[in-house]
């Protein structure tokens, strides 16, 4: 089993399969992972067998990193289409996360004005009014939610915390669509049970969560990279296609990862 610990503050640029080329903000430790949830599916593996020794990089260690790699990518390239809080965990878990943001924003404008600043967060923390506050100036507030079924999230996320998918939708609607919901859709077994969250019993809930949202977009997606759990499987293009299109009906643009 291959897992990925991306290095801290800064890595890549690396291509995102939905944002282009994404130079990534690691508000994590470089050496393992840190996050509220444990999902099965996660590149990063599980988070029992990365526990990291390091501290959380400080919030002048990422914006010094940030701005020297700017600085860099202005001279001799690439331009990045995306700076992108991502890595090893929850990145809105940082305790300095907006202001941390403030900055980052303020050194967009700096070096590439025409790049966008998104976030992918599992939406664990988004209750807290300065993470929404930092939220609500980021072009893409990319926030996850795999299902409204509360034994699926259990057993595929795993919050390690408390976690209650209607207070997580009642929050995603205080954002009043400046928000795009992100949703990982699979089949496959895990532990003898299914993991299949493509059909009608998980998606037309979730359907009915998308109106009360309101998100201006939705992206859907399926396994790209070895996971820490077997017996996963990707979901077809067709099936990708198909929620795609019922999405797009409600009048939400999406679009599908494969």
């Amino acid at each position: 089993m291959s897992t990925v610990i991306y290095p801290s503050p800064i890595f890549g640029p690396v291509h995102s399969r939905r944002l282009g080329v994404s130079l990534g903000i690691n508000l994590l430790p470089p050496d393992g992972k840190v996050c509220s949830f444990d999902c099965i599916y996660c590149e990063c593996g599980f988070n029992a067998d990365h526990r990291p020794q390091s501290k959380l990089p400080t919030h002048e260690e990422v914006i010094t990193a940030l701005e020297a790699r700017l600085r860099d990518m202005k001279a001799n390239g690439p331009a990045p289409d995306v700076l992108t809080f991502a890595g090893n965990g929850e990145p809105t878990s940082h305790p300095h996360f907006a202001a941390i943001m403030a900055d980052v924003i303020r050194l967009r404008n700096e070096y590439f004005p025409q790049a966008k600043v998104s976030v992918l967060s599992n939406s664990t923390f988004i209750h807290r009014p300065e993470v929404r506050e930092a939220l609500m100036t980021v072009d893409n507030n990319i926030l996850k939610l795999d299902t409204i079924d509360p034994i699926y999230i259990n057993k595929v996320d795993r919050p390690t915390g408390s976690y209650d998918v209607r207070r997580i939708i009642e929050d995603m609607k205080s954002f009043h669509g400046h928000l795009i919901i992100q949703t990982m859709f699979m089949k496959g077994t895990w532990r003898g049970e299914s993991v299949d969250n493509t059909g009608d019993a998980h998606v037309l809930p979730w359907l009915n969560a998308l109106r009360e949202i309101a998100p201006r977009e939705v992206m859907v997606y399926t396994i790209d990279r070895e996971t820490p759990a077997q017996g996963l499987e990707k979901a077809t293009h067709e099936e990708l296609d198909s929620i795609r299109d019922r999405v797009i009906a409600l009048g939400i643009p999406c679009q599908a990862s494969y």
